[in-house]
């Protein structure tokens, strides 16, 4: 439930009661300070509640903006405030404040102030006035300010051209009512369903008409949620379409995935048309992006093997290729996202070599779209999937994925090895623990650890990455070269445990240390394939497929919950699911030790289902329960 309470002298003929109650509030007046106190101690504990002069004058979208996104617990604009239940006491707290007088001429501000439309109004002319002392400003504001001012974190939209404000006398108000007239508030809307940031692909084939499609679905109450449902679904048919191997099927799968991408695109304008944010949301929309893709994957490999053609080694190495990009585009992030330059002489190193070619690329408007494409995005992907299954055949998807992957890899990762290692940012603490959560370490590689923690901290440089490189080196190799069928196989995989464990062992805040989770990423999974497709045994490369992706459901899981400041998963959930390096010795063991009692597929098989029934319970329980913060994704500024 909403509750807002109008503040103010009120004024004939206003549409704003009728505006707030479009938004789902229940509109209460309060003809003076203190009975807007009561009115808010009458609230019930678990309502929204907002405080909105009545002279308000606006687009109801900038009303939307800054009384109903459910991300943050404060949010104001000129002359309207709100709070969820979480920032009602310190609410409270400020009203009363700022009634008593505390709070008043805690700072200068002009009578009449907009949000975005530029309006001029006698206050605002240099001369005229003297700025009023605070206790003019509108309640909403007073208050506002006072939040801020006691610690309290108030969201405040950008709202471009739409318009807030509260005018001061006749005059300014028709100017402001004629801003409002000027501005078309549902195309403003609609503008900023769209993210600023986009694909091609994605920003000139599909938001176009996607945006209409959201506004369609929202105006006939479907959720974000059910829109994301709906896009799972689809591609799920595409898979089995892939699956029946005809090249009709082939066609139809190719249409399926466009159509899913299309909703997939939908869910989040929907989120931000309407503004329906959740944590649930959050989750579903980024964990069904990899369950889509994924699954359409092991489609194509079914569909080709219905064809006598055995493309599961591809569609494994498309699945490992593509997470480890994903995991190397996480880790830089994290390790980056509240870094600060390094410091030679006193000064900080910014202007690097790296940061001026980029900049100097992104001046000109052809090369930032020629950037965003090559570095195939999930736009750009899945449109040359489609088209490629429709026209050709499941092989020549995969080398495509491959090829195209692979290079964007080495595009992405060589441009992040250069900034790290020019910039040399001082990483926090913060970020250090990120990538130690990201790196997954099981018990083994803890134990370790402990054992070498001392002589570990003093690594210099970049040895805790190359260790983790030569472990991670010969783990694969011995997957690759080693003798099948011998105990010679677990070689690798003990001196990966080994040199897992020394790696961690300090502190991740190298300036290279970002690639560590990366690199554990490639060897777990690349030893898996390796393994599965070199023993030759039918059913061991789906069952490896299988694997790999509950383990990598377990990986992205745990970006998501970083990424959403939720923390990383508990230590005793990795620690049950073995860690990286345990695991990949557990199936170096199967592959060394497997018979015909006990074969490899069977022993993958059992793998996977233990990793995903703990995985997805634990993951399940918590993302319902634990009322996570949902990652913010805003959209073009309106």
């Amino acid at each position: 439930m909403s509750t807002a309470i109008l503040t103010g002298t009120p004024v004939p003929g206003s549409p704003l009661e009728g505006d707030l109650r479009s938004l789902g509030f229940e509109v209460r007046t309060a003809p003076d300070a203190a009975a807007a106190i009561g009115l808010l101690a009458s609230a019930p504990a678990a309502d929204r509640v907002a405080l909105v002069d009545q002279r308000f004058v606006g687009h109801l979208h900038a009303l939307r903006l800054a009384l109903t996104d459910p991300r943050f617990p404060a949010a104001a604009v000129t002359g309207a405030l709100t709070a969820q239940p979480e920032a009602r006491a310190a609410l409270s707290v400020a009203l009363t404040a700022v009634t008593s007088g505390a709070a008043a001429d805690r700072e200068d501000a002009p009578a009449v102030r907009t949000g975005g439309a530029g309006l001029v109004t006698e206050a605002d002319q240099p001369g005229t006035h003297t700025a009023p002392a605070t206790s003019e400003l509108p309640l909403a504001d007073r208050v506002s300010a006072a939040l801020e001012a006691d610690g309290t974190a108030v969201q405040h939209p950008e709202l471009g051209s739409l318009v807030a404000a509260v005018p001061a006398g006749q005059a300014a108000r028709e100017q402001a009512l004629a801003a409002v007239a000027a501005v078309d508030d549902e195309a403003v809307r609609l503008r900023s369903a769209v993210k600023a940031r986009d694909g091609f692909f994605t920003t000139f084939c599909i938001s176009p008409y996607s945006r209409y499609l959201a506004r369609w679905c929202a105006r006939r109450g479907l959720t974000p949620n059910q829109v994301t449902t709906a896009s799972l679904f689809t591609a799920l048919i595409a898979a089995g379409c892939a699956a029946t191997g005809t090249r009709g099927g082939y066609v139809a799968a190719g249409l399926l995935l466009l159509f899913s991408f299309v909703l997939d695109c939908t869910d989040g304008q929907l989120a931000r048309y309407s503004l329906q944010y959740s944590t649930m949301g959050a989750w579903l929309d980024a964990t069904f992006d990899r369950a889509k893709e994924y699954a359409y994957y092991a489609g194509l490999a079914l569909g080709a093997a219905r064809g006598g053609d055995d493309v599961w080694a591809l569609a494994l190495a498309a699945m490992v290729l593509q997470s480890v990009r994903h995991f190397v585009d996480f880790s830089f992030n994290e390790a980056n996202a509240d870094s600060t330059a390094a410091t030679v002489n006193g000064k900080a190193v910014v202007g690097t070599p790296t940061t001026a070619l980029s900049s100097k690329l992104d001046s000109v408007g052809w090369t930032v779209w020629v950037r965003r494409m090559i570095v195939l995005p999930i736009g750009e992907r899945w449109a040359m999937i489609a088209v490629l299954t429709a026209l050709t055949t499941p092989r020549i998807v995969f080398y495509a994925l491959l090829v195209g992957c692979g290079f964007a890899a080495c595009y992405t990762t060589a441009g992040r090895v250069l900034r790290s290692v020019t910039r040399r940012a001082v990483r926090t603490d913060r970020a250090a623990q990120a990538l130690a959560d990201l790196a997954d370490t099981g018990p083994l590689a803890e134990l370790v650890a402990r054992a070498v923690r001392r002589p570990a901290r003093a690594l210099p440089g970049v040895s805790a990455l190359l260790i983790a490189v030569a472990g991670g080196a010969a783990a694969v190799a011995m997957a690759a070269f080693g003798p099948l069928d011998s105990p010679v196989l677990v070689l690798g995989a003990l001196i990966y445990v080994v040199t897992s464990g020394i790696a961690v062992a300090h502190r991740m805040g190298g300036p290279l240390d970002w690639l560590i989770p990366p690199v554990f990423r490639a060897t777990e999974y690349s030893a898996i394939l390796l393994f599965a497709a070199r023993a030759d045994v039918p059913g061991a490369l789906p069952a490896a497929f299988g694997l790999v992706a509950a383990v990598a459901y377990h990986h992205y899981d745990t970006v998501y919950r970083i990424r959403g400041g939720a923390g990383a998963p508990p230590r005793g959930l990795v620690r049950s699911l073995g860690g990286h390096e345990g695991r990949t010795l557990l199936v170096a063991v199967l592959a060394a030790f497997s018979t015909a009692a006990f074969d490899l597929p069977l022993g993958l098989t059992v793998i996977a289902v233990v990793v995903a029934v703990i995985a997805l319970a634990e993951s399940i329980q918590f993302w319902v329960s634990s009322g996570a913060p949902a990652v913010h994704d805003e959209g073009e500024t309106a």
